[in-house]
C-alpha cells in the first residue's frame, strides 16, 4: 500500500510568531537575532528578497536595517516554544497520536496512508486554514509518498505560488513531477545541503531529478548509507519511518554570557541556572542521570585572550533527579576546572547515562529510608509544580531561585513581550 505523509512546516516561524501578536509587521522585513543579539537566526520573506543572509552578524546589517527598514527581535524562546506547542496540537486533530512526529520546532510529519479516501489536498488546505485561524501561524503542507519526497513537496509549496500552499506528489502526474525536480537545486533535498552539493557536480548531479535518476548503491559508495536511503525515497520507495517522541539520551544546558565573566561566583550562579533548567527537562521526562558533567570557554576567536576551555565528569553513586544531588555534583566539577585570570564567556552542564526512574537500579549499601525518601520526593514535586505554574527559577537552588537578573545574563535588547505567558505582558485591545 503506497504510504501518503504530509509535512507541514511553519513559514519563518521565528519571524511570523513576532507577527502573530503584533499585525503591524505584515509585510515589513523582519529579522530574529541569535543569543546576545550576535546575528540573523530567521528571516522573513522580505529580508531573503533584499538577499541579505542567514548567519550576517547584526552590526554589519545595521546599514542595510536602516536603509531598508529591517526590524530585528531578540529571540523570545517563551514565546516561540508556547506557540510551537499550540501548532502541533491543532495538527494533532487530523491524525491519530501514533501518526504524528513532531520533528522540530516548526514542522510536523503526519501519516494519512490509512486514510485513503481523503482528498489530502482538501485536507492541507483545511489544515493550513484550520492553523492559521486558532494560532495566527502561516503554513505550508507537502504530501508525498516517502518523508523525503513529503519535504521536497512542502518547499515546492513554498516556492511555487501556483500550489496555493499544498503539493500532493501523490496525485502528480509523472510528467509534472519531473519536470518540476528538474528545476529544482539539489541542495534542497533533505540531508543535502550546499557542500554534498558541490561534491555531486562532477558527477553531473545539479538537480533533484538528477539525483533521483542515480544509482543508489553508487550514491553509497561515495557518500554513505544515508544518500542511498535518500536516493531511493526520492524514487517512491520508503526507508523512513515516522519517529515516536522519544526520551532524550542526554541532556545540555548552556548558553553565552551577555558579558564576559571573571569570578567563580558569576560562574557558579550560572551552573545553578543551567542545571535548574536541565533537571526540569530530565524530570519532565521522567528520567534519572547517572553522569554529570560541566564546562566553561574562553572566546577562541579572540586570539589575544588566553585560552582555557576545560571540561570535567563525574559518574554518580546512585542515579538521581535530586536537583540538589545534580547541582552539588556540577559545582564540585566546576570548583575543580576553575582557573582565575581568565575571561569566561560561556558556562554548561550535561546529565548523561538516563534511564527510567521507574526501573530504578537499587544500591545494596546506601539504600535510601523510604519515609525520608517519600518527603525529599514531595519537596522537588513542589518545586516542579511551583516552576510549572508560576514560571521557571521561582523555586531554585541558591541564587537559581532568586529574581534579580544577573550581570552575566543574555544580552536581548529588542526582546518582545511574552504575550501568551506572562500576565503582565497579555495584549490589551482598546476600542
Amino acid at each position: 500500500m503506497s504510504r501518503r505523509i504530509a509535512l507541514v512546516d511553519v513559514n519563518a516561524f521565528f519571524c511570523s510568531c513576532e507577527r502573530v501578536f503584533q499585525p503591524r509587521y505584515e509585510g515589513v522585513p523582519l529579522v530574529v537575532l541569535s543569543n546576545n543579539d550576535g546575528c540573523v537566526v530567521a528571516r522573513s520573506a522580505e529580508v531573503k528578497a533584499l538577499g541579505l543572509p542567514m548567519g550576517m552578524p547584526w552590526f554589519q546589517m545595521k546599514d542595510q536595517a536602516r536603509q531598508h527598514g529591517i526590524v530585528a527581535f531578540s529571540s523570545n524562546y517563551t514565546l516561540y516554544g508556547d506557540l510551537s506547542a499550540r501548532c502541533m496540537r491543532v495538527l494533532g486533530q487530523f491524525v491519530p497520536p501514533e501518526d504524528q512526529e513532531v520533528y522540530s520546532i516548526d514542522e510536523s510529519f503526519l501519516d494519512f496512508t490509512h486514510q485513503r479516501r481523503l482528498d489530502l489536498t482538501a485536507t492541507g488546505q483545511a489544515m493550513r486554514a484550520r492553523v492559521r485561524q486558532w494560532t495566527g501561524l502561516p503554513v505550508c503542507v507537502g504530501i508525498g509518498p516517502t518523508k523525503t519526497l513529503a519535504k521536497l513537496a512542502n518547499h515546492i509549496a513554498k516556492k511555487r505560488p501556483e500550489w496555493n500552499g499544498v503539493c500532493d506528489l501523490t496525485t502528480a502526474g509523472g510528467a509534472t513531477i519531473d519536470t518540476t525536480m528538474a528545476g529544482i537545486e539539489v541542495r534542497e533535498v533533505w540531508g543535502v545541503g550546499r557542500r554534498i552539493a558541490t561534491r555531486m557536480l562532477p558527477m553531473g548531479i545539479r538537480t533533484v531529478s538528477d539525483l533521483r535518476a542515480a544509482d543508489p548503491r553508487r550514491m553509497r559508495e561515495h557518500f554513505g548509507m544515508v544518500m542511498e536511503r535518500t536516493v531511493r525515497e526520492l524514487q517512491g520507495v520508503a526507508c523512513l519511518e515516522l519517529e515516536d517522541m522519544q526520551p532524550k539520551k542526554q541532556i545540555i544546558a548552556s548558553r553565552a554570557f551577555g558579558t564576559p565573566v571573571y569570578s567563580m561566583q558569576e560562574l557558579a550562579e550560572s551552573i545553578r541556572e543551567y542545571m535548574g533548567r536541565a533537571v526540569r527537562k530530565l524530570r519532565l521526562q521522567g528520567g534519572q542521570a547517572g553522569v554529570v558533567g560541566a564546562w566553561i570557554e574562553t572566546n577562541r576567536f579572540r586570539e589575544q585572550d588566553a585560552q582555557y576551555s576545560p571540561s570535567a565528569s563525574i559518574k554518580l553513586a546512585v542515579s538521581s533527579d535530586d536537583i540538589a544531588t545534580l547541582t552539588h555534583a556540577a559545582m564540585a566539577l566546576v570548583r575543580g576546572i576553575y582557573r582565575p585570570g581568565y575571561r569566561y564567556v560561556k558556562s554548561g552542564v550535561m546529565l548523561l547515562d538516563l534511564t527510567d526512574k521507574q526501573t530504578q537500579q537499587g544500591d545494596l549499601f546506601s539504600a535510601v529510608i523510604p519515609a525520608k525518601d517519600a518527603r525529599r520526593e514531595k519537596l522537588l514535586g513542589t518545586m516542579d509544580r511551583a516552576n510549572a505554574r508560576w514560571g521557571r527559577n521561582t523555586l531554585g537552588i541558591g541564587s537559581a531561585g532568586l529574581q534579580l537578573r544577573p550581570a552575566w545574563a543574555m544580552q536581548r535588547g529588542n526582546l518582545s513581550p511574552a504575550f501568551t505567558t506572562r500576565w503582565a505582558d497579555l495584549p490589551v485591545i482598546r476600542h
